[in-house]
């Protein structure tokens, strides 16, 4: 084809290719970037989750599976040049949302890999899931050129979740309010990963310019080495050093590392304001940028398997306490100390919000249960469908305190005695966990096609009409978790405020 003439098919093909590269295609540099946090980590609880979430990006490339169980919102960042044009047999031409909503379509139900769909309509009435992830995010710019350039992420929730604005006075300190907010952040958005900050603009602007700033290469060590040369770079090395000196570390477990980097991106603005957004990047950092330009699809190699030199193909043995979930009794969990580490055999019930929902509304009503908690570990989970040879695709936890609210009534009422995710958790979860002498346990967010190894079987309880929200019994074996809370209420999250974790 004629170059600047690009085929709407071509589109909608390098789209769905790139939607499944990257969901086990981990970017190079971010890769690098956590070998560089592994050798620098001394704490052993954070040093652990690192080594997991290198295994689960070597396991997922070699795999082709993804890497975190929350395959992301897609995000599509278009730059159409004023000279390119869009062809297509159909009429009127498609837009390039249309196109898009049709590759994500493919990608998320492509039978080898297929995709967990999160995206639901109707968010004020049944929130209902759309079935295949569409619709996408779709931005647009007109920019001078014959060609379309395109970034495509899967964004992961639980960065998102975190997205944090303020309108500042010009006067006020930028850094100051950033690293105020990374200790209310929590664990949940799964660090080490990359906080965007956005600067100046509209309120609107500012926060995409947050989120824009995440796909742009990790060089924090290089930024190090040279030094800043200019007002932004000065603050990106500030923040920086400010947050990892706050100790929260891999997965709120403490340590060295809270983020590999920080981008800071500006626009002008009103001179009586100064809007600032930070919103980061998780341990599932997902996307890719290319170019077409009328010459057909585009090409996507596959990354120098060096970058996984050195990683172990699976975590070494190491050791745990060995427990058994289907003998398991109060008294034995009294005996669990918060910062041991368990390796958990036997059946496993999940279930995460949609379930607790639907649980509690059954409680109120004073109408049993369809699955008997009493005595039982709940994993908060939603995985992903699995293909053949597995028993359930990449199955990592989700973050537990938006199942706070539920946990007195659960515990309370049901009997249930354990709950894993990942994560702190707030003060009416620690209350209840005290409480009933039961227990709170972690695994390592974004470790999912890792964790999945350990699932043997699975079958749906319960609710099989939420999807991936449905509760599974999952028979698990030496399933790798860290005791968060204890019986007595001491935990492991400890730069953490809990008291105003969201």
């Amino acid at each position: 084809m004629t170059r600047g003439h690009i085929a709407a098919e071509d589109i909608v093909a390098s789209i769905a290719d790139a939607l499944q590269y990257i969901s086990y295609y981990h970017p190079a540099d971010f890769v690098q970037a956590l070998k560089r946090a592994y050798d620098l980590e001394v704490e052993d609880p954070a040093r652990n989750a690192l080594l997991q979430l290198l295994v689960n990006s070597k396991m997922s490339a070699t795999g082709h599976r993804p890497l975190c169980q929350d395959t992301g919102v897609v995000h599509v960042y278009a730059r159409l040049g004023m000279d390119a044009r869009v062809e297509s047999p159909d009429r009127p031409t498609p837009s390039l949302q249309a196109l898009a909503d049709r590759a994500v379509a493919l990608a998320y139900g492509y039978a080898a890999n297929p995709l967990r769909a999160s995206m639901i309509r109707d968010p004020l009435g049944r929130r209902s899931n759309t079935g295949d992830n569409t619709p996408a995010i779709v931005h647009v710019g007109l920019v001078e050129g014959d060609t379309l350039e395109l970034t495509v992420v899967a964004k992961g929730g639980g960065g998102d979740v975190k997205a944090r604005y303020a309108m500042l006075n010009p006067s006020d300190s930028v850094a100051d309010w950033v690293v105020s907010q990374i200790p209310g952040l929590g664990a949940g958005w799964c660090p080490p990963g990359v906080l965007g900050v956005g600067v100046g603009g509209s309120p609107e602007q500012a926060m995409t310019l947050a989120k824009r700033s995440l796909f742009e290469p990790i060089d924090m060590h290089r930024l190090m080495e040279a030094g800043p040369r200019d007002a932004a770079q000065a603050l990106r090395l500030d923040l920086f050093e400010r947050i990892n000196a706050l100790g929260i570390g891999a997965q709120g477990l403490g340590g060295k590392t809270t983020v590999l980097d920080v981008k800071v991106a500006h626009a002008p603005s009103h001179a009586a304001l100064l809007p600032v957004a930070i919103l980061p990047n998780c341990a599932a950092t997902r996307y890719i940028s290319f170019s077409l330009d009328g010459s057909g699809p585009a090409r996507l190699s596959a990354p120098d398997p060096e970058i996984w030199a050195g990683i172990p193909d699976d975590m070494p043995q190491r050791g745990g306490i060995p427990v058994n979930l289907d003998t398991l009794t109060r008294e034995e969990v009294a005996r669990w100390k918060a910062g041991d580490t368990l390796l958990l055999s036997g059946k496993l019930i999940t279930g995460r919000d949609a379930a607790h929902k639907r649980m509690a509304d059954t409680l109120a009503r004073g109408e049993p249960l369809p699955v008997d908690l009493r005595g039982r570990a709940l994993y908060y989970v939603g995985p992903v469908d699995p293909v053949a040879g597995e028993a359930v695709g990449p199955a990592g936890p989700t973050t537990s305190a938006r199942m706070d609210k539920f946990m007195p009534a659960l515990l309370e009422q049901t009997g249930l005695l354990v709950t894993i995710g990942k994560a702190e958790r707030g003060p009416i979860a620690i209350e209840a966990i005290r409480k009933a002498q039961g227990a709170y346990l972690i695994a390592v967010g974004g470790a999912a096609y890792l964790v999945a190894k350990a699932v043997r079987s699975a079958r749906v309880l319960a609710y099989e009409d939420l999807g991936m929200e449905a509760m599974y019994e999952f028979t698990v074996e030496n399933m790798p978790v860290v005791v968060a809370i204890d019986a007595s209420g001491r935990r492991i999250h400890r730069a953490i405020p809990i008291a105003v974790a969201p």
